[in-house]
């Protein structure tokens, strides 16, 4: 079979290289309405009435969720022909799919920006099936539905890829997870009436996404990178898998328990929550050592040394972010004064970069120059941008996750710590919160500049020599 591409195994891969680019724009909007965020906490009416900040919130953490997803089916359609040794089903279907994802989140998103929140739900329908007004779920009934259908027909093409091919732990990892993802989002169309009943089943979706399958997402991905660039044996990996799919598992289903502390769920939770929270930062120290053993014993060194880096990197400010900064506030004494406070934007904001947006953009560094036709790396002027784009992107993370802590800590102490009468009252915390506030927004204008630092890597269209690659040990 004549492949267009040379540099791809199989011609049907570069239907990933559509979402790619559509995900890595759709992260630029969620930056830039972050940075809007930003200045609406110092400068209280800025955009207003044209954009609020409840508008502002709910597209930048829509905009989070879609690139994410964009990003993970784009990484599935390169990673499974590959591993299954086929081409994919049907090339035709996933570029189908593509456009309708691609159209209904556009469209979701201007219906956001420009129609009242309520207006867009009398305009969606959502009386016929209410599911609208939940955090992070607030896409109206029928977008939930298309994305139901997406689900449905990415999971029907890369599953019948695996079942005509060959079958690996990591394509069987990466299957698991995406099923899971799937299953588990059909949870946002239960909106009970009572409201402890809502969350419990709220966090099946929310929790176990983010802290379950979805880490099997991550693990299958990074796998697949670090076979490909470090030449360590396959048996290897796989066992290294394992361990993090099983700990992963373990400690996230149970540890949904962290959320519901103080939602009128059953007082065992106080000790289930507690107890596997303390485990959860687990999987993603095994990721740690995982990478840095996988790059230590490499077989090759692979010209891409940009794909390295963020293939270590990813672990590093997961386990950091997703792990530590997790566990800094789920024990349920201390969650009682930190819950819902800056410490939870700080672990939030960490770990979603860290363990999602760095993976996806872990295996776009290292998908991107064969796609678009380049080889196995670019030049060395592009990766030096792409470096250049991962520490100013990652130590921007870092302070602005030091920033909203220190930020979390103050709140804590003036307006929960005090039980003398002396607490004050949300508005007048705030007030002492805007120096952090405004380091913050400047830390965000320093994470703007390395994502347009990352982005500007890929005008380069130079290939990296080939004598870059070398085998290191037989």
């Amino acid at each position: 079979m004549s492949i267009a591409n040379p540099h791809l195994k199989f011609a049907s891969q570069a239907v990933a290289k559509p979402y790619f680019v559509l995900a890595l724009m759709l992260f630029l909007g969620q930056v830039l309405f972050g940075l809007i965020m930003g200045l609406q906490y110092v400068i209280g009416d800025f955009l207003f009435p044209a954009i609020p900040f409840n508008v502002a919130r709910m597209v930048h953490t829509n905009l989070l969720i879609i690139w994410l997803l964009l990003g993970f089916m784009g990484a599935a359609y390169y990673l499974i022909p590959e591993e299954a040794d086929r081409e994919l089903h049907s090339p035709k279907l996933a570029l189908l799919l593509f456009w309708v994802f691609a159209v209904a989140g556009v469209l979701t998103i201007l219906g956001y920006l420009l129609v009242p929140y309520a207006g867009l739900a009398r305009l969606t329908h959502n009386e016929l099936l209410p599911t609208m007004g939940r955090e992070f779920l607030e896409q109206p009934t029928i977008t939930k539905l298309g994305i139901v259908l997406v689900c449905l027909g990415f999971l029907y093409n890369i599953g019948m890829t695996l079942l005509k091919g060959r079958k690996t732990t990591v394509s069987m990892v990466m299957m698991t997870g995406l099923i899971g993802l799937a299953v588990f989002f059909l949870f946002s169309f239960y909106n009970p009436a009572n409201l402890a009943r809502d969350k419990f089943y709220w966090w099946w979706v929310v929790h176990l996404w983010v802290e379950g399958v979805w880490e099997l997402i991550m693990g299958s991905m990074l796998a697949f990178v670090l076979i490909k660039i470090t030449g360590v044996d396959r048996e290897v990996v796989e066992k290294w898998l394992y361990v993090i799919v099983a700990m992963a598992l373990i400690s996230g289903i149970i540890g949904t328990g962290h959320h519901f502390f103080w939602i009128g769920a059953p007082q065992v939770w106080l000790w289930l929550g507690s107890i596997f929270s303390v485990l959860e930062p687990l999987p993603f120290l095994a990721m740690v050592l995982f990478a840095f053993s996988m790059v230590r014993n490499r077989r090759r060194q692979h010209p891409n040394r940009a794909a390295t880096l963020w293939a270590k990197g990813t672990t590093v400010t997961a386990f950091f972010g997703a792990g530590v900064w997790g566990f800094l506030h789920t024990l349920a004494p201390v969650n009682y004064y930190t819950h819902g406070t800056q410490l939870t934007a700080a672990h939030g904001h960490l770990s979603f970069y860290g363990a999602y947006a760095m993976i996806v953009m872990t295996l776009i560094s290292y998908a991107m120059p064969r796609l678009r036709g380049l080889g196995e790396a670019p030049d060395e002027r592009a990766q030096t941008l792409e470096v250049w784009g991962f520490w100013l992107m990652t130590l921007s993370m870092v302070m602005i996750t030091l920033l909203l802590t220190a930020a979390g800590v103050v709140q804590i102490l003036l307006q929960r710590w005090a039980e003398d009468g002396s607490a004050l009252p949300f508005m007048s915390t705030v007030e002492h919160l805007r120096g952090l506030f405004w380091a913050r927004l400047v830390s965000g204008l320093g994470f703007m500049a390395g994502l347009l630092c990352y982005l500007s890597s890929f005008r380069q269209r130079g290939r990296a020599d080939p004598a870059a690659v070398r085998v290191v040990r037989s």
